[in-house]
């Protein structure tokens, strides 16, 4: 996998003029079924989180209130992408490092995963990451 397969998703959106509904189903509007869902709020000011690579897990990431920053890195390349829309999601296959800074106040990010949590897919190490894409033969 590689960084260009990382995109951007346009999500359904029903607009009303007492608020707009999304809405997300697996399979259909994203490239995997979901296993789990979860979501990080109430990240101070200056924080960072991820730091980490999947082995296997795929990933659509959604700034469901505020904004914040995705650095994505797959070894070669290196991009950011700016979320603040609650009907866009980021797809992250496997093997792309990621990193998240930039939190606006009051920002609530949440994740949909291809697979149940397992410590074992995580690549916690960037220099690991780097010696793993090596011997993938990126």
């Amino acid at each position: 996998m590689n960084i260009t397969q990382c995109r951007i998703i346009e999500l359904p959106k029903i607009g009303d003029p007492r608020g707009n509904l999304t809405f997300i189903e697996g399979g259909r509007h994203i490239p995997f079924d979901i296993r789990r869902v979860y979501y990080l709020y109430d990240v101070p000011g200056g924080a960072e989180r991820g730091g980490h690579a999947h082995k296997g897990l795929h990933q659509l990431i959604i700034a469901v209130a505020g904004s914040f920053d995705i650095h994505l890195d797959d070894g070669c390349g290196r991009k950011t992408i700016h979320m603040n829309r609650s009907y866009n999601g980021l797809y992250v296959c496997p093997m792309i490092w990621r990193e998240m800074d930039n939190f606006s106040s009051g920002a609530v990010c949440m994740v949909l995963a291809s697979e149940y949590y397992d410590e074992t897919d995580y690549l916690r190490d960037y220099e690991d990451f780097i010696r793993t894409t090596k011997e993938a033969g990126r």
